[in-house]
Formats: structure tokens, sequence, C-alpha cells
């Protein structure tokens, strides 16, 4: 049996959790530039989650030269949430596509605290959770990204 290599697993879908800081810098950076539908927010308070379904930019596709730029559609869950609150969000208009930009936490008392999603436009979602726990997970097979190229981010 042979050692598993890191180019094996550069096409498997997404399944990754944070419980900390550290995982969640992975789960944003792989999340940054996901776009997703206003309707697709989905905040269940009985179960105190929060879950967003995303097309997501493939970041970590290196064969990206290949075939193209790729999305994915993925669910990005937070669990042990307690309240949301937004802003720069109109929620009114079923029509809104949102941009994801980051996903940060910020620490408060014993493990609470706050899980923010930044939006691009100056919007953001305020997720007040008991403790950190998040879960990035592909749900489709990846498919030829709509405008044929990586985001770009000007300095």
């Amino acid at each position: 049996m042979n050692d598993a290599r890191f180019e094996d697993g550069g096409e498997a879908p997404l399944n990754l959790g944070a419980l900390d800081l550290d995982d969640l810098k992975v789960i944003s950076s792989l999340a940054q530039d996901a776009v997703f539908p206003i309707t697709e927010m989905s905040w269940r308070p009985s179960e105190r989650r929060f879950a967003l379904l995303l097309n997501r930019f493939r970041w970590e596709d290196a064969a990206r030269e290949r075939h193209g730029a790729e999305r994915v559609q993925a669910l990005l869950v937070v669990s042990n949430v307690l309240n949301v609150a937004s802003q720069g969000i109109d929620r009114s208009d079923p029509d809104t596509i949102l941009s994801l930009l980051s996903v940060t936490f910020e620490p408060g008392e014993d493990a609470a605290g706050h899980v923010i999603l930044t939006l691009a436009g100056d919007g953001a979602i305020r997720l007040s959770v008991e403790a950190l726990e998040a879960t990035l997970k592909d749900v489709t097979r990846p498919y030829r990204a709509p405008a044929g190229k990586a985001p770009e981010h000007p300095e």
C-alpha cells in the first residue's frame, strides 16, 4: 500500500470542518468569492443552524490551466447559532445575488463569539454563536465558471 499524495486529493470534493480560528481561515480562503442568491440563506433557530448554498470558486484546483476555471455548489453551515443579524443587504429582493469575501470569528467570553460573513458591497452577516463550529462541503460536481476565469482582486 502506498502513502497518499497531495495530488491524489486534487479532484475530490471538499468536506472540511472548523472548530478553531486556523481551521476557519482555511474554509474562508476556499469560500472566498463564492456567490449565492439571497434565497439560498437559511437560519433554523430550533436547530441553531445557519446555512448557505454557495457557488464556490475552486481555488484549490491545480488543473485549472488544463480545463479552465470551475465553480462547485457547496454548503457552508455554521452550528451553535443563537442569533443572526445583517447589514447592507436588501432581503426584500429575492433576485439579489451576494458575493462572499471572507468568514472570520470574533471571540467573546468562554467559547462564544461572532462568526462574521463579509460580503462584497459593504454587506455583512453576523452569527452569534455559543461555540465555533462550521463546515464547508461540496455537494455537486464542478462546472465551468460562467465568467471563464478566476475572480480578481485589484490592489
